[in-house]
């Protein structure tokens, strides 16, 4: 019966396959839409250069899903050792473009290799999460397999790559989950990055959003509160540790979990202070409040809630969204391409366009649970929580529930680098999928 099922055209996933398909088409009839002004005429040829990369993606799928992906195991370290140089190479010497070094190449040909990075950070962290077992449910062994992440987290930062640098995190810790780490630690993570952001962007928020003093952002204002406080932090902090050496009881554990955690993300906070550009912060602030500069940075949120909302229930037509074909929407094409999909099509799209996303994550539930080895699951789980993160991220900064950061939207954002990296990730998903009975 094995051998039967092994030859089996059902063994290959043809709803996975099909919806990537489906989102492709959507995607290229979108970035069309976006070419076209209200009178009709065309301006962007971007949806043919999305065709040919889709065509490539296609290609390289089945490339990756004819490949036994347990021989990426052996290079592992060797992909993710060529991904730090380029991504050396593009912080220094990459293209140029709004402000920021993200492409490498001559003339109009050039990949991203940010996006590439993803799946290279995925591979090493899926073979280490293999090679060290239960051990995960360590802290040494959940921190060791948290080190990949940080210096391409360091080097798209360097670009400046906000958005994309807030992917490789999330997906470890995706992982590691997967893998048995204590959730202690991930929360520990998650919460200390949220905590790091809020105390970064807590001083512009009084000045900017609130307009006025707030009594306990005073701590934030003036340095000596600040090192009143950590220092405070680390004497309880020393106290709880010598407590629970002493005791063991689990009160001082918690205790110094906590101190730890706020002591990390004050000292995380000003390092973030230092590194993140005005541009950054002021997307941040006028996702608290998009009128606080309704003409400048707070512009694409509005527009783009704007253009969601007047889709109503089935959209105003293919090639007739008002937003989309009187410019009034930026980077229409890339970063709010949900939008056009949203104004044009309305609900019935958006759902559509949802319902293909979920069967994506869906049969990605079942390739984990279908892999033959460790190896194969940890990577199935790393591609499925890339593909889920854009998805919440990027449709989240198009209704406005999360601030703009850039991360595209796989399969339907215009851009050849995450349009092949998101087929090359959908092609190993087959590739364990084809291989789960051998």
């Amino acid at each position: 019966m094995s051998d039967l099922r092994s030859k089996s055209i059902f063994e290959f996933d043809v709803v996975l396959f099909l919806a990537t398909v489906a989102l492709t088409v959507i995607g290229v009839m979108s970035i069309y839409s976006s070419g076209v002004t209200a009178a009709g005429a065309r301006f962007s040829s971007e949806y043919f250069k999305q065709m040919i990369w889709g065509g490539i993606g296609l290609v390289l799928m089945f490339g990756a899903a004819a490949l036994n992906y347990r021989r990426l195991k052996g290079v592992s370290l060797q992909l993710y050792i060529a991904i730090l140089v380029l991504l050396l190479v593009t912080a220094f010497f990459g293209r140029m473009v709004f402000g920021a070094r993200r492409w490498l190449g001559i003339w109009q040909l050039g990949i991203q290799p940010s996006e590439f990075a993803k799946l290279a950070v995925i591979v090493l962290c899926a073979r280490y999460l293999e090679r060290i077992g239960a051990r995960i449910a360590t802290l040494r062994g959940f921190l060791v397999g948290l080190l990949p992440t940080l210096p391409v987290t360091l080097l798209v930062l360097l670009q400046p790559d906000l958005g994309t640098a807030t992917v490789y995190v999330p997906v470890y810790l995706c992982m590691a989950f997967i893998a048995g780490a204590k959730l202690r630690h991930i929360a520990f993570v998650l919460v200390g990055s949220t905590l790091l952001v809020v105390f970064a962007v807590a001083p512009y928020y009084e000045e900017y959003v609130a307009g006025q003093h707030i009594t306990w952002l005073a701590i934030f204002r003036e340095p000596h509160l600040l090192g009143w406080l950590a220092a405070s932090l680390v004497a309880v902090l020393g106290l709880a540790i010598g407590g629970l050496l002493v005791t063991k009881r689990s009160v001082f554990y918690w205790v110094a979990y906590g101190c730890t955690l706020v002591v990390g993300s004050l000292i995380g906070s000003l390092g973030a202070r230092l590194m993140l550009r005005p541009y950054q912060v002021t997307r941040l602030l006028v996702f608290l409040n998009p009128n606080l500069d309704p003409r400048g940075a707070g512009w694409n949120t509005i527009q783009s809630i704007t253009a969601v909302g007047s889709g109503g229930l089935s959209g105003k037509g293919f090639l007739q969204g008002t937003q989309t074909h009187f410019q009034y929407l930026p980077q229409q094409s890339t970063d709010f391409i949900f939008s056009i999909i949203a104004e044009e099509w309305g609900f019935v799209g958006s759902f559509v366009v949802f319902a293909l996303f979920m069967a994506v994550f869906v049969r990605g539930l079942f390739i984990i649970a279908y892999a033959r080895d460790a190896f194969g699951a940890y990577l199935a789980g790393g591609i499925l929580a890339l593909l889920f993160f854009h998805f919440m991220v990027n449709i989240g900064m198009a209704i406005g529930v999360l601030p703009i950061t850039g991360i595209p939207l796989f399969f339907l954002s215009y851009g050849g680098s995450p349009l092949i990296a998101g087929m090359l990730g959908v092609g190993l998903l087959l590739s364990i999928y084809n291989r789960k009975y051998r």
